[in-house]
């Protein structure tokens, strides 16, 4: 039996990649940018200490902080322009992007996004997170979250969608908890927030510990 819930936000995610907002997306900013410069954004990174806590390679060794080794570049632009505007909020981020002009926000993502892709424990231990992450589960309107971010959870359906496998357990579980609260709204025609909603805590903690181990 076809499920309509389900079947609206894949048509929310095939609206939201292909025409996003009327505002321009961060692709298209990258690209009026000409692309940002990974050797200009080595030196950025860390004259604006963005290495002291996402380390020079990308691979934050704390915890909450999350990994931008390998991330995509329009996702990574784009976070910094949220917090930036207050569409995203952190009281360590928002400070620190905070007047940063264009041209180094799109330096920097280029940096981070050109170092080798974040990777986890290689466990992939938690056959609950497992199941939901590679098949989802209609009756509770779960989409399964390879549909966007790829089967390994670091080959996203394009590069508005960020790459999560690997990334840091504690701080996937935060994010999450984030997008069901309502906390954090910044994906694409909140998205995020339809599926999340869905997710109880033991599906979050299932799902953080299987991601951070791809």
């Amino acid at each position: 039996m076809k499920n309509p819930v389900l079947f609206s936000i894949l048509g929310l995610l095939v609206v939201s990649s292909t025409y996003a907002h009327d505002e321009e997306t961060p692709e298209l900013m990258l690209k009026r940018l000409g692309g940002g410069n990974a050797a200009a954004g080595r030196i950025k990174s860390e004259t604006h200490l963005c290495q002291e806590c996402h380390n020079a390679d990308g691979n934050s060794t704390s915890v909450g902080v999350p990994k931008l080794a390998g991330q995509q570049a329009p996702y990574l632009f784009k976070q910094l322009k949220n917090f930036q505007s207050g569409e995203r909020e952190h009281p360590i981020m928002s400070a620190m992007a905070s007047g940063l002009p264009e041209r180094d926000l799109a330096d920097i993502a280029a940096y981070y996004s050109s170092q080798d892709k974040m990777r986890g424990s290689g466990k992939k231990s938690n056959p609950e997170g497992k199941e939901i992450f590679a098949n989802g589960d209609w009756k509770r309107n779960l989409l399964a979250c390879k549909t966007c971010h790829g089967i390994d959870g670091r080959s996203g359906a394009s590069a508005a969608y960020p790459l999560i496998g690997g990334q840091h357990q504690i701080y996937l579980r935060e994010q999450l908890l984030n997008w069901r609260s309502g906390q954090r709204k910044n994906s694409e025609g909140e998205v995020m927030n339809t599926i999340a909603k869905n997710l109880s805590d033991a599906d979050i903690e299932a799902l953080a510990e299987y991601i951070s181990g791809l």
